[in-house]
């Protein structure tokens, strides 16, 4: 009796060993803990955003990994709470979009002291993370800024809409246009104000600009597409969209259509979808401590009328 009591004890643990074994297969592509990855992204209500993010989300299936994405919702501070937050519940690597650049640097410390592989997309902080995959966009600005210069023959005057102010994305965009500007002494900066980053508030400001400014405008830059699809519904209200020209950045599906139509003059394309694979990647090397790059730069390009077919 306690023999087949012995054999029944023997048995049983088998079979839960075997349980176990299939229960970890399916928790990784390769048989391992599946690998999870948290992200925190600037704003879900950005289209350029959600792009990056849905590209994150399908790289992160094709590799097995899981990823927790949460929004930021434009706040630096709800920011760093989240990459906290994913401290605590002990995620293998952070993917983070950061809202500002020196506010939402207090969380690539965190994660740092937590030996938590931290990866900056699409933005920088003032703190050096693990790595930075990204476009410069200073250089967006400056091809921007050059088509500008180039129609106008390099003399009118120009409108500037800002991004989220003390964003990466913002400063370094303003610091590219501002270089074109000063090598192009024939063009203008009339104004530039902050629309962050928003449809409603570029068109807003565009109307105010509109009856401060009427016909001396020649042309304007939104520093992303939002902000410039937003300019030009301002300006056909206004009956002057074949007067201004606008130029804007990202080249989300929107701004391509208007492109295709005549109504936006050029957007430069930023390729979300290698930002947000790319990503991925590189947080994935990193959490199995395998070599990567610290530094992935994917190139703009200027769209036009002429090649928009491409995008």
């Amino acid at each position: 009796m306690k023999r087949n009591a012995i054999f029944a004890t023997f048995i049983a643990t088998v079979l839960l060993a075997g349980c176990n074994q299939s229960s970890d297969k399916e928790t990784g592509s390769d048989g391992g803990k599946k690998l999870v990855i948290g992200a925190t992204m600037l704003s879900m209500q950005n289209e350029f955003i959600v792009n990056v993010s849905d590209a994150m989300e399908a790289k992160a299936k094709e590799m097995g990994v899981e990823l927790i994405t949460v929004d930021a919702e434009r706040s630096a501070l709800k920011q760093v709470e989240q990459v906290e937050s994913f401290i605590g519940q002990g995620v293998d690597a952070i993917i983070m979009n950061p809202c500002e650049v020196e506010a939402s640097s207090p969380a690539i410390k965190l994660a740092m002291d937590a030996k938590i592989p931290i990866i900056n997309v699409n933005s920088e902080t003032s703190a050096k993370p693990t790595a930075f995959v990204g476009s410069d966009d200073t250089e967006s600005a400056r091809i921007a800024m050059k088509y500008i210069a180039e129609k106008l023959g390099g003399k009118g005057n120009v409108l500037m809409i800002h991004g989220f102010m003390g964003q990466a994305a913002q400063i370094r965009r303003d610091n590219g246009a501002k270089e074109i500007l000063k090598a192009n002494p024939g063009l203008k900066l009339l104004a530039e104000q902050t629309g962050e980053w928003d449809r409603a508030k570029g068109m807003s400001l565009t109307e105010n600009w509109i009856q401060s400014y009427g016909d001396k405008i020649n042309a304007i830059f939104a520093q992303n597409d939002e902000m410039g699809m937003g300019a030009v519904k301002a300006l056909e209200a206004a009956g002057l969209k074949g007067k201004v020209l606008v130029v804007s950045v990202d080249a989300i599906p929107d701004a391509l259509q208007a492109v295709k139509k005549g109504t936006l003059d050029a957007t430069v394309f930023q390729n979300a979808k290698e930002q947000g694979g790319k990503a991925i990647e590189t947080a994935v090397k990193a959490a199995k401590k395998e070599a990567f790059d610290k530094e992935v730069i994917i190139p703009f390009q200027l769209v036009t009328k002429e090649n928009v077919g491409e995008f």
